[in-house]
């Protein structure tokens, strides 16, 4: 992963994990950089997180426990040069996260490619809760017939839609430790790098809620976690 990098793989790791899991901005971690001697731009910080974030993300993922059949699904707001874009998100009944999606439109279809990326991933749930949203629904239910439609058994069950503004409280505070990083952020300047650095921040997001195994560590901390998948 960072062969031919200049820089070695422990001052990688370290400021892209700072950057995604602190309120830091770059500069500042240049500037803390260059106290410990480093001659570090801030502009190669950003690379990296966009470089490395998806790809420890992937690994992570190799490791996710599986979530529980009952989800709870919303989408929150995310300014990138000041036009609003939308961060579709998905948790299940213990918190855990199922799965998120970037998109620039909140509408149908980017609805049904969120659903169909959680579905691929941890399969169909017996009920997800919305907050009232016609067009989730129209989702659901089409992703839905999609996946009962390639069931050659002929007995899934429809899932079960709720449509409950209360019961998606927690899924909004869970909205809130992912816009808390965000904010302290000076801007996402395109969707390509919010995208990227979005996966990060919710790769640590699902860290600390230790949502991954690890065979011979059970709690390990999140400097830990970042050793293990960049081995």
């Amino acid at each position: 992963m960072f062969k031919g990098r200049h820089f070695d793989q422990s001052v990688i790791l370290l400021c892209v994990r700072w950057y995604l899991a602190c309120n830091l901005s770059l500069r500042d971690l240049e500037e803390m950089m260059a106290e410990r001697g480093l001659s570090l731009d801030h502009s190669t910080v950003h690379r990296w997180v966009v470089c490395f974030a998806p790809q420890l993300l992937e690994r992570f993922n190799r490791r996710k426990r599986t979530v529980t059949g009952k989800w709870r699904l919303d989408e929150t707001y995310i300014k990138v040069r000041g036009q609003g874009m939308y961060l579709y998100r998905a948790i299940d009944s213990v918190g855990d996260t199922v799965e998120f999606f970037f998109s620039e439109h909140r509408d149908l279809v980017a609805a049904r490619r969120f659903l169909r990326k959680a579905f691929q991933r941890h399969g169909r749930p017996e009920r997800i809760v919305i907050d009232g949203s016609q067009t989730n629904r129209e989702a659901i239910i089409a992703c839905d017939g999609e996946s009962r439609l390639r069931d050659r058994s002929q007995r899934l069950k429809p899932i079960r839609i709720r449509r409950s503004r209360y019961l998606n409280n927690r899924l909004k505070q869970d909205h809130r430790r992912i816009k808390r990083r965000i904010r302290s952020m000076l801007g996402f300047k395109s969707q390509t790098s919010a995208a990227m650095i979005l996966s990060g921040i919710e790769m640590i997001h699902m860290m600390r809620k230790r949502q991954a195994r690890y065979a011979y560590n059970p709690r390990p901390s999140i400097a830990e976690q970042f050793e293990i998948l960049a081995a």
